[in-house]
């Protein structure tokens, strides 16, 4: 686990980052400052989370699964072993999510053929840490549906998704997915059962994370080059807003209560926050460098952000947000390059895909801290998790 590494370990492996594809799309290399660090370590002793006396690590169950965008792969997590199995797929896949209500795993991204020739240049929008490219226009994505209870057997569905596919989420009940194509700037709307795009919906430019409303009514895309966000109503299938927010946003995260959404902004350092009711920015906060996926806790009470870096300075922090206060007050390290966030149904356990290390970071909610890392395919971007009961599981 890189925070428990030597510093010469460590050092070795930033060094090394340089020659992976990964994401700052902006290709200018930033520095925090003293300042900001010292102001940040103040604020993080606002809240104290200590292991009482006596107890004992909680025990993490159930399945976490990683879109491994340079290995071409899925890997699963079996929590309650620490056994991982990779799964070669047909992409280069940039996010993966899964559908409780159906059991399936949605995979996005382009081939690899698109991906081994030139396919890096996406790298110069998103974030410099993945690598879907422009020539995924020509060969076209595929979203790739895999059934959770038999990986192994392979895809049951491969569907056109448009040009550059970055994520995708399914509606409550798994009957409909939705995905950015970054090329084209829309969201296309896929029938699950017929394995078809029923429609698309334009948006600002760059799309790249989305989510839905805890409510299931809208969704938010994160439009990167843009500087805004866009608000879909979900049965219209139509645009009702766009919101500025900053430079270069990424992905959103919704509070569980649907009445806030965090928006990463990869180029300022920041995180940017709605008031969904009045659908305006109500503050900004400063977190680590080149934040890109956020996800709040069960509760309400925290936001997690995974700062990523630059490809020349990979980050390995995920900065606590406490959403009554507005700050930032706690900073854990993780493996290089943090990048992916998703936290489990149960409310304890936060996980973070570390693109430059090819690791999962598991930490406790409660102590906000890392209990242990898992080694994963090459590359991971997004994650998801599945609850070991077969009704529940799906933060990603």
């Amino acid at each position: 686990m890189t925070n428990f590494e030597d510093s010469t370990m460590r050092n070795n492996r930033r060094n090394s980052a340089v020659a992976l594809a990964v994401e700052n799309r902006s290709g200018v290399s930033r520095r925090t400052t003293l300042s900001a660090l010292m102001a940040a370590a103040a604020v993080a002793t606002a809240i104290h989370f200590v292991r009482p006396v006596g107890a004992t690590e909680p025990t993490a169950s159930g399945f976490v699964y990683t879109a491994d965008e340079q290995g071409g792969s899925i890997s699963q997590i079996d929590l309650s072993t620490g056994k991982v199995d990779s799964i070669p797929v047909a992409v280069m896949p940039h996010n993966v999510q899964f559908v409780p209500s159906t059991g399936r795993l949605l995979v996005v991204g382009i081939p690899h053929s698109a991906h081994d020739h030139g396919g890096t240049d996406q790298s110069t929008e998103h974030g410099k840490m993945g690598g879907m490219g422009k020539t995924g226009m020509d060969a076209g994505g595929k979203l790739i549906v895999l059934d959770t209870a038999n990986l192994a057997t392979g895809p049951i569905a491969s569907i056109p998704a448009g040009a550059h596919p970055a994520h995708v989420i399914a509606d409550p009940d798994g009957r409909r997915a939705f995905v950015t194509d970054s090329e084209h700037n829309i969201v296309s709307v896929i029938d699950l059962e017929n394995g078809a795009v029923i429609a698309t919906v334009p948006t600002g430019d760059y799309p790249h994370g989305l989510r839905m409303s805890p409510d299931g009514k809208f969704i938010y895309v994160a439009n990167v080059k843009s500087g805004t966000v866009s608000v879909i109503d979900a049965a219209e299938l139509e645009e009702v807003a766009r919101i500025k927010v900053g430079r270069a946003p990424v992905q959103v995260g919704f509070t569980p209560d649907g009445s806030r959404v965090y928006v990463s902004l990869r180029d300022e350092n920041k995180v940017a926050v709605i008031d969904t009711s009045t659908r305006k920015v109500i503050g900004r906060i400063e977190v680590g460098h080149s934040p890109i996926q956020v996800h709040a806790t069960l509760d309400g009470r925290f936001v997690y952000v995974a700062n990523q870096g630059t490809e020349v300075a990979p980050d390995n922090t995920v900065s606590v947000v406490d959403v009554a206060s507005g700050r930032v007050v706690k900073t854990i390290h993780t493996g290089a390059g943090a990048h992916g966030v998703a936290v489990s149904d149960d409310g304890t356990f936060v996980f973070v895909a570390n693109i430059v290390d090819g690791t999962v970071s598991l930490i406790s909610i409660k102590d906000q801290s890392v209990l242990k890392s898992y080694q994963v395919g090459k590359g991971p971007n997004g994650v998801t998790f599945r609850s070991a009961s077969p009704a529940l599981g799906g933060a990603g």
